[in-house]
């Protein structure tokens, strides 16, 4: 026989043309799924390469150094920061006491189209019960996945919250003191020189809680000159016996507070000097990294009169400091509407 011959009469003959075909399709098919594999595992690299230099370039923006820290870009879990994923975000947090002018100051600070100020969520007892709660909450806001009124949009460049003295915030003020440190929140602190003005002021509002003055309603804040004058009616009596130690106790609890918040970045900032000198308010936009802009508020202020028209007993209050180192209280120059 011819030795190419492709016929012999002895072995396995040879499988039909149709089997090889179909061997020859498996095997074309089988070289294509791996080359798909190894393209698709390859594309997916690439892209997750890419994902990893977007954040290595959002985490370097162009600030000094020591303001690195103080920057952040949130992943909201709740929807997608998109085009604005790269734009730095500070935290901060808005510290102060109950009638120092921190609801008007807010206003103002949420007038700017890249600040959102979201209020006192501390005011809920169950998100301050323990240090726990309260470093989840915190959480929770400072990855932006927070809703109020005051929520701007992804592109938000300021986030942060308002926060009383009372409301949990000296019951943990060292683990608090150390998550602002950790987690780069800027602190503001909010508070009035005059605290015979906002002992008044607390007294007026307290009244008003129960009396519901305007149209059964109460009001902590307004916004028209007629609201405000109807609240303005009520004159307190300051308990004269308790005064000083009231003003006492009131300052060293701001002395306290900055004592144990002075590790954080920070700026003081008091009312009386805010309603001096509107410069402050861009001070504190410097402070917070937004751009330069006026800041407006519709809020109305309350108490507008000299003090001596403004308590019931007045010449008791005027006898009581005068002679004290509280003195100057009594008449209004640390204050200028």
């Amino acid at each position: 026989m011819h030795p190419y011959s492709l016929k012999s009469s002895k072995g396995a003959p040879f499988p039909p043309r149709p089997i090889l075909v179909f061997l020859i399709a498996i095997f074309g098919f089988y070289v294509c799924y791996i080359s798909f594999n190894q393209i698709t595992l390859e594309y997916r690299s690439e892209e997750n390469s890419g994902e990893v230099q977007a954040e290595i370039h959002c985490r370097k923006p162009r600030l000094p150094h020591e303001e690195l820290r103080y920057v952040h870009f949130p992943k909201p879990e709740s929807y997608s920061r998109g085009e604005c994923s790269c734009n730095p975000v500070r935290f901060f947090v808005l510290v102060s006491m109950q009638r120092s002018g921190s609801g008007w100051f807010e206003t103002l600070l949420n007038s700017h189209p890249n600040i959102s100020s979201n209020g006192e969520i501390f005011n809920r007892v169950d998100r301050r019960e323990n240090i726990s709660s309260i470093l989840q909450t915190l959480d929770k806001l400072y990855n932006l996945d927070w809703f109020t009124s005051a929520a701007k949009n992804e592109c938000t460049a300021a986030f942060g919250l308002k926060w009383m003295l009372n409301q949990g915030f000296m019951d943990h003020h060292d683990d608090i003191a150390s998550y602002f440190n950790k987690k780069g929140v800027s602190v503001i602190f909010l508070f009035r020189r005059n605290t015979l003005r906002r002992l008044i002021s607390v007294l007026a509002n307290d009244y008003d809680r129960d009396a519901k003055q305007l149209n059964g309603t109460h009001k902590s804040h307004v916004h028209s000159k007629e609201e405000a004058e109807i609240l303005a009616k009520f004159k307190p009596v300051l308990d004269v016996s308790n005064l000083i130690p009231n003003i006492r106790n009131a300052e060293k609890y701001i002395r306290d507070c900055l004592d144990h918040f002075n590790t954080t970045r920070h700026m003081i900032l008091y009312y009386e000097d805010i309603v001096r000198n509107r410069n402050a308010l861009f001070q504190v936009q410097e402070f917070l990294g937004v751009p330069v802009r006026k800041l407006v508020s519709r809020q109305v202020k309350i108490h507008t009169s000299p003090l001596p028209g403004l308590v019931s007993n007045w010449d008791d209050v005027s006898n009581k400091l005068n002679g004290t180192q509280y003195a100057h209280f009594l008449d209004g120059a640390d204050y200028v509407r």
